[in-house]
């Protein structure tokens, strides 16, 4: 029974507390647009995508407007291009990822995520020719976004794709150097990636969902931090019942937009990612959901306890307001993103070390970070293959979405504009090589914890 109190408290979070829906992100199969011939295929995406996802953007904003919930973002994704083109003659996909871009622009959306590749237990003529394109797709693109998965706690970690990736990384940075290398912003990396995520740059429509779906990211740190101000000297028990309680609150928008989206569209609803995410705005932090607990400087010692138990109590709390969650649920830490991330890496008090930590009980990994543009591909790959090992390890999905701007230095600031925020160059330890590690390549075994059938 829904109150005029909860009414009234769910507008307040709206108002006051910058609650709002992330995201609306429709799922597209492109599995029936495979052609031999490259330009029929790029036809056949295009047309599917910009008649499946027609009125995407429209309902949205209806929605928005009916009910007061701000939607940020309308997206797509679809089947990671590496399967789709699979059977094109072709040594490259750019044009591929051109007519996705197209096709975004036409429907009005704001990011189309799938230009992507599945390559954890190796590589197909596909998955090759996508990870070679993707530095020359993101340069000649501006709404397409890019992925690849190399690495499972079933299958263990790709290291010949950990060493090319770097490289790829490195290419992207210079192709996009006069946009500060924003490509890179537009390119995550991962181990256990799911297949129903809705956030961008990691989401690909998997390929085990059904031909369309709509998928809702929810958000609102600051929401949670509100909560918290008002519980000075409680216990961490009291805390967590809390944070519980406003995660439910937040999933139930959510999910009532999900809903109507899908009704609405007549596709069928996938999931609720009811992850915290953050953005640049001063009140929206994760960051300052982790001080409020206690701890003066994010960064300092405790941090990763405390965002232990807020990722923990955000999914036990949003657990309880939907059927069907998904994605990658909890709490994101991406630096360029979060104001308080920002400050914190401004001031010392957080570093690319503590933050490897901290990936090991957030919702993601290393992201947003912006590195000096001299860092070596080989330092790269590293940096990618000890965040795919927590990930691997710990049988949770983990990524990275660094990037290394050229003529940038430890010391210069870089400015990304929008919800991509702006970062610092967070110093990167470099005083040793790890090259000889990266050269080896083969793969790196599956964990015993694999074997569960």
């Amino acid at each position: 029974m829904i109150t005029i109190d909860d009414i009234i408290e769910t507008n307040r979070m709206i108002m006051e507390n910058r609650l709002d829906v992330r995201t609306i992100t429709m799922g597209i199969s492109l599995r029936d647009c495979a052609h031999p011939n490259l330009e029929k295929f790029c036809q056949n995406i295009y047309d599917k995508i910009t008649t499946s996802a027609e009125f995407l953007v429209k309902t949205g904003e209806d929605i928005e407007a009916e009910y007061g919930i701000p939607i940020i973002n309308k997206r797509v994704s679809v089947t990671p291009i590496a399967i789709a083109a699979d059977a094109c003659r072709t040594d490259s996909y750019v044009p591929v990822a051109e007519a996705m871009d197209r096709a975004a622009k036409a429907i009005g959306i704001d990011f189309i995520g799938g230009f992507s590749a599945l390559v954890e237990k190796g590589f197909t003529h596909g998955d090759r020719v996508l990870i070679n394109s993707i530095p020359q797709a993101l340069a000649a693109t501006d709404l397409v976004c890019s992925s690849v998965n190399l690495g499972s706690t079933k299958a263990g970690i790709n290291m010949d794709c950990v060493r090319e990736i770097g490289e790829i990384i490195k290419r992207t940075a210079e192709l996009t150097r006069d946009k500060e290398a924003l490509g890179c912003a537009k390119l995550v990396v991962f181990c256990n990636a799911p297949g129903d995520n809705p956030f961008m740059a990691g989401a690909f429509h998997g390929v085990s969902e059904a031909d369309q779906v709509v998928s809702v990211g929810v958000s609102g740190p600051g929401v949670v931090k509100h909560v918290l101000e008002g519980l000075k000297g409680a216990d961490f028990t009291e805390i967590a019942e809390q944070i519980k309680k406003t995660a439910f609150k937040i999933t139930r928008v959510g999910q009532l937009v999900a809903r109507e989206a899908s009704k609405r569209l007549g596709v069928p609803f996938g999931i609720i990612d009811l992850s915290l995410a953050p953005t640049p705005a001063v009140g929206d932090s994760v960051a300052r959901i982790i001080e409020e607990m206690g701890i003066e400087g994010c960064g300092a010692p405790g941090t990763t306890a405390a965002l232990a138990l807020l990722n923990d109590a955000v999914k036990k709390g949003g657990l309880m307001a939907s059927s069907h969650v998904g994605g990658l649920s909890g709490a994101f830490i991406p630096v360029s993103e979060d104001e308080g991330m920002i400050h914190a890496v401004s001031n010392g008090s957080l570093s690319l070390e503590k933050l490897e930590a901290m990936t090991c009980v957030c919702s993601v990994g290393l992201d947003m970070i912006a590195i000096a543009g001299d860092t070596s591909a080989a330092t790269i790959s590293g940096i990618i293959a000890d965040e795919a090992a927590i990930g691997m390890i710990n049988n949770k999905t983990t990524a990275v979405r660094v990037i290394p701007v050229p003529g940038k230095k430890v010391g210069d600031t870089v400015e990304f504009g929008g919800l991509l925020g702006y970062c610092p160059i967070v110093p990167v330890s470099d005083r040793y090589s790890s090259d000889a590690f990266i050269a080896r390549g083969g793969r790196i075994p599956a964990p015993v914890r694999s074997l569960t059938n």
